[in-house]
């Protein structure tokens, strides 16, 4: 039976093309590995150039560096004679399926190229999105950290603060304090205002420039309201607001200048009253 073989047929007609194209699929696997760290290099290079953050540089080069493989993989089987028509669409369904079944992490990656493209808050800024407030702990693709006041860890998926409205208490370096003392309307609207201003003055963490600003801003129900807008940097924000409260009340207490309660005046009548008041008038 093996004299029946035609060596010389075996091995023109498979040996030797199998051979060739086995060593063609090599080099075109070996050379293709090498263009995909090139061309994945230059990539990471060029969005680094572009001041991208370092997680989304990371992560677009990855996947730059796979999509690249999967062509080189599919031109290296091409070689081999495998046909790569159904694998492609194989690869396409699978592609679509894993996409639409995970389109809500699809929402939050997205959401999460958008904020570490624009940047709206850093690492470290304070800010109020996707209804918490706090420090930003970690920015990453699906979702960020935020460290509360009170010291809670929230993640919070990127599509809900990427669709809501975003507030960084930390993107200048100054913010303006907002306070509001009511007096009462038979206090002394002069030495209320000089008691605030020399509070103000002494308070060495306000900024000169924003000047800030004493003003009776409203008559309310009750009280006549002294709106009170210092200046200070963002970091001395709290610590002022709670000093100037406490010493402005002190001081308050000492010059006799009174923080009025809510007040309404009720007149009530009883029926007595109203018929003998009818009674005199007929008479």
């Amino acid at each position: 039976m093996l004299e029946s073989i035609d060596i010389n047929n075996l091995t023109q007609t498979y040996l030797i093309p199998w051979g060739i194209n086995i060593g063609f699929a090599l080099i075109i696997f070996i050379v293709g590995r090498i263009f995909v760290s090139i061309i994945n290099g230059i990539v990471k290079k060029l969005l680094l150039k572009a001041n991208m953050d370092q997680i989304l540089v990371n992560f677009i080069s990855a996947i730059v560096r796979w999509l690249l493989f999967l062509f080189v993989i599919i031109a290296a089987l091409s070689q081999l004679g495998i046909n790569t028509t159904s694998l492609i669409a194989l690869i396409g369904a699978a592609g679509l399926a894993v996409a639409l079944s995970l389109k809500d992490s699809m929402q939050n990656f997205a959401a999460g190229v958008m904020l570490l493209v624009f940047r709206p808050f850093r690492v470290g800024d304070f800010v109020e999105a996707g209804g918490t407030s706090g420090s930003v702990k970690e920015i990453n693709i699906f979702s960020s950290t935020f460290l509360t006041p009170d010291n809670k860890q929230v993640i919070i998926p990127n599509g809900a603060i990427y669709s809501g409205v975003i507030t960084n208490y930390s993107a200048t370096g100054t913010r303006r304090i907002d306070m509001v003392f009511g007096i009462g309307y038979e206090d002394d609207i002069a030495t209320a205002k000089g008691i605030i201003e020399g509070a103000l003055k002494a308070e060495t963490r306000i900024l000169n420039s924003p000047e800030y600003v004493i003003a009776v801003g409203e008559l309310a129900d009750s009280s006549v309201n002294i709106y009170v807008r210092p200046w200070v940097s963002t970091s001395n924000y709290w610590p002022v607001l709670f000093d100037l409260t406490e010493k402005i009340k002190l001081e308050f207490d000492k010059n006799g200048i009174s923080i009025p309660y809510p007040q309404m005046d009720v007149h009530t009548y009883t029926t007595e009253q109203k018929e003998e008041n009818t009674e005199n008038s007929t008479t």
